[in-house]
């Protein structure tokens, strides 16, 4: 267990069931709790206007054949961090959100963990 990440409350917006089931059951062997899975953009979207608190978001880029970045914005204004889950990578991405933290699809346990930390700005404890 990442000591780092324990406790953290972190949104999942994800539509592949089995791939949003990995993702919280990685996110619980580092000792976080996941919020969601959120299936479709609204629902991203309601967990971030209702959750009081989040600590990060893991965003599939494509959501049920929509883009994650209505999701992204409403983060970034609340300031929470966030990754993005994608098969296409970084180069993926629309400028605007070039540099963003990205994982590539398939991605390892190792990946989302480095990824949230850094997004968070937290070192391995």
């Amino acid at each position: 267990m990442t000591q780092a990440l324990t406790d953290r409350r972190v949104l999942v917006v994800e539509d592949e069931s089995l791939v949003a089931m990995l993702l919280e059951t990685i996110l619980e062997d580092m000792g976080c709790t996941p919020v969601g899975p959120a299936a479709t953009v609204d629902e991203g979207l309601a967990l971030v206007a209702d959750e009081a608190r989040l600590d990060a978001a893991l965003l599939d880029v494509n959501v049920a054949g929509k883009q994650v970045f209505p999701v992204a914005e409403a983060l970034k204004a609340r300031g929470v961090p966030f990754v993005f889950s994608t098969g296409y990578g970084e180069g993926g991405l629309p400028d605007e959100w070039r540099g963003q933290a990205t994982i590539q699809k398939p991605f390892t346990e190792a990946a989302v963990r480095d990824a949230l930390m850094k997004a968070m700005g937290v070192e391995n404890a």
